[in-house]
């Protein structure tokens, strides 16, 4: 942890004491107070934003809490004149403080709640991405729910795990790894209790039971906790928690997800905690799980933004997993359909080894992929025409309706989020008057085909439209959504049932009867046996976009969709053929994409290879900052450019090795900036996800 201050503290932040050994304090209001006799020194972490306040304070422990201040409880303090809450993390004979000292003023809670792992993973999280220790512990430790943690709890060994000999015995099987030649290494080497690293790009298919790689992650956390520790799986939503829950059975664990509800779970969090279960599946926070003895941790496509967290410090859960892992000494598997470049880089740095099926395998279980990029010819079909579908596409989709259900991707939610003038073709867009600002100039959307058009911004019903260039009140779809593309699809499969999965309703499954299934990327429902066909549309959408990773990106979501169909069925991508990405889905092909990816981004100078970091805020703050940091030796500084809102970005890029002294000099300079108490805030970002 970070150590103690060595200056006296403000005085607004003490209550007055005098000087003495026993450091008693005295106070009108509150009677006379003592320290506890054995280790009087409370360490506390308090939660303030401030970043120049990022370290711990030392508090004096009151005799009548002695019993209840253990180190990882909740406290409240005084600071800075008002009472705040924190995180005791130690109890210490003395201080190096100097000065006087205050005495807490609640113990809010005597579980213990913030283990020493976690503290310790929380300070090197922060300390990676430039932020501070009480932002990261928001995210680590969900809120307190006291009438959960009131309820019947174990009477000892609170927080702590299980002896050895209480632990049951777990028995694993390498059934679902039969196909990988090291897979069986892999998880004798997690059994034995050793801890390989390794990055999986699992074979594709579905059988009775659903996708296979749940099963394989419940092998591997089973081989884990045959060792006597624990694993934590991270997967991206509720529907691939569900997948994995169900594969490990009767195997002891935990499901961790957003949609439980506060009292839920933290009744759940609570359990781990106190050591009843090692087991911990769920979504991005359950990479801070109190799991105690780690010895294995899992993250389940690993391209996915939702495991980006979006409050600060923004840390990725690849990254929060891989420094657990490392700092626990622990196991880790990296896996997906697709790879990415970081878990590329990771193994180009031999930091983790590549656990890759054959060649022969990945023939026999991928689908048939073909591209009709390049198939100008639509069905003869007059409404085939109008579903925007090529001859090769609509074959796929009418044999595939003969056996069995057919998916059909779309990059675009909602009906027609884009529209243009039918005769100029010009963006249309709002010409509403947004006081006290300018005019709202936001893109117009339609909702179905007899709404009039709405503003995507303000939401204004621009029924009385007019194209300011030349004059035409007729629009134009653009950008054709999920919804949209489902009523074309049923009129040209008048007989076949239509669904749809995305954001306004997310189907887990589908049953084995013909059905036709929209859905747009992540959204796609698991199929009982695999879909007979599938058809991946509008591929320009996603290669087009302006982003450092719309290549990776794409790869990913198609291969995500396309491996939910049946060995050998038929996948229509509509993309030209010639680009790289496509070709890397017909051969099913990631890992020498990712390589590729990699080798790309290293000669270019973008993240993996090297550290970027991004500073956002007001153009006179962002060149302030600038001016006044001292910036490692080999930093380039890009920009400021202007972005959305009338704030400026500047990028920061140094060497890979270098990337711990940018964050920390950044960090400083956002202190430097909060002790000034500047007006603007500056946004510290490190290697986000949004770089381009």
């Amino acid at each position: 942890m970070t150590e103690p201050t060595s200056a006296p503290y403000p005085q607004e932040e003490l209550l007055p004491v005098p000087e003495g050994a026993a450091r008693a304090t005295s106070s009108a209001a509150k009677g006379a107070r003592t320290a506890a006799e054995n280790l009087p020194v409370a360490r506390v972490v308090v939660d303030t934003p401030l970043p120049h306040l990022d370290r711990p304070f030392d508090y004096l422990v009151p005799a009548s809490m002695d019993a209840d201040a253990a180190p990882g409880c909740r406290v409240r303090v005084r600071f800075a004149g008002q009472l705040a809450d924190g995180f005791l993390l130690e109890r210490l004979a003395d201080s190096e403080h100097q000065g006087r000292l205050a005495f807490l003023e609640r113990v809010v809670s005597p579980e213990p709640v913030l283990t020493a792992e976690i503290a310790g993973l929380a300070r090197a999280v922060a300390d990676r991405y430039a932020g501070t220790l009480s932002d990261v512990l928001r995210l680590a430790v969900p809120p307190r729910h006291a009438r959960v943690e009131a309820e019947a709890r174990p009477d000892a060994g609170q927080g702590s795990a299980p002896e050895a000999g209480s632990v049951s015995p777990v028995t694993w099987s390498g059934d679902a790894w039969a196909a990988y030649p090291a897979g069986e290494r892999f998880l004798t080497a997690l059994a034995e209790g050793l801890s390989p690293r390794a990055v999986w790009p699992a074979l594709p298919g579905t059988g009775e039971g659903g996708p296979s790689w749940p099963r394989a992650i419940a092998a591997a956390v089973r081989a884990a906790l045959a060792s006597g520790r624990g694993a934590v799986a991270v997967v991206p939503d509720g529907k691939d928690v569900a997948l994995v829950a169900r594969a490990l059975g009767d195997t002891p664990h935990v499901a961790i997800t957003a949609e439980l509800g506060p009292a839920e779970r933290y009744r759940r969090w609570l359990r781990i905690l106190r050591g009843e279960v090692r087991a911990v599946v769920g979504t991005r926070a359950a990479a801070f799980a109190p799991v105690a003895d780690l010895g294995l941790a899992v993250i389940w496509d690993d391209g996915d933004d939702v495991h980006s967290d979006r409050h600060a410090p923004y840390p990725h859960a690849r990254e929060v997993l891989a420094l657990r892992a490392h700092r626990a000494e622990a196991g880790m598997l990296i896996g997906g359909y697709a790879v990415t470049a970081e878990a590329a880089q990771l193994v180009a740095s031999g930091w983790a080894g590549p656990l890759v099926p054959p060649r022969e395998e990945v023939r026999a279980k991928a689908p048939r992929v073909r591209p009709a990029g390049d198939d100008a010819e639509l069905a003869r079909d007059e409404a085939a025409r109008a579903a925007r579908l090529p001859s090769l596409a609509w074959r796929a989709l009418r044999h595939g309706l003969e056996t069995g259900p057919v998916l059909v991707q779309v990059p675009r939610r909602g009906y027609l989020p884009a529209l243009a003038c039918q005769h100029c073709r010009a963006p249309a867009r709002c010409g509403a008057q947004r006081l006290p600002g300018p005019v709202c100039s936001g893109p117009l959307a339609l909702r179905n085909g007899h709404a009039a058009p709405y503003c995507r911004w303000c939401g204004r019903i621009a029924g009385d439209w007019r194209c300011p260039s030349c004059g035409g009140t007729r629009v134009r779809a653009v950008v054709v959504g999920a919804r949209r593309t489902a009523e074309e699809l049923g009129r040209a499969f008048p007989s076949v049932t239509v669904k749809t999965s995305g954001r306004d309703g997310v189907l887990a499954t589908v049953g084995t009867a013909p059905a036709l299934v929209v859905a747009t990327p992540g959204a796609e429902p698991v199929p009982e046996d695999g879909y007979s066909a599938a058809v991946l549309l509008d591929g320009w959408a996603l290669l087009g976009r302006p982003d450092l990773r719309a290549a990776e990106e794409a790869l990913r979501r198609w291969m995500n969709a396309a491996a939910l169909a049946r060995p050998g069925a038929e996948v229509v991508v509509l993309a030209d053929s010639a680009v790289s990405v496509v070709q890397a889905l017909l051969r099913w092909d990631p890992v020498t994409f990712a390589e590729r990816e990699l080798a790309d981004r290293a000669e270019l100078g973008f993240p993996p290879a090297v550290r970027m970091a991004t500073l956002t805020g007001p153009p006179a703050a962002v060149r302030e900052m600038l001016a006044d940091t001292r910036l490692p030796d080999g930093a380039q500084v890009l920009g400021p450019v202007p972005v959305d809102g009338g704030l400026e970005r500047a990028m920061v890029r140094v060497p890979r090795d270098r990337g711990p002294v940018l964050a920390k000099v950044l960090k400083g300079a956002s202190g430097v900036r909060s002790a000034r108490k500047a007006a603007d805030v500056v946004r510290v970002n490190i290697d986000p996800l949004d770089l381009i």
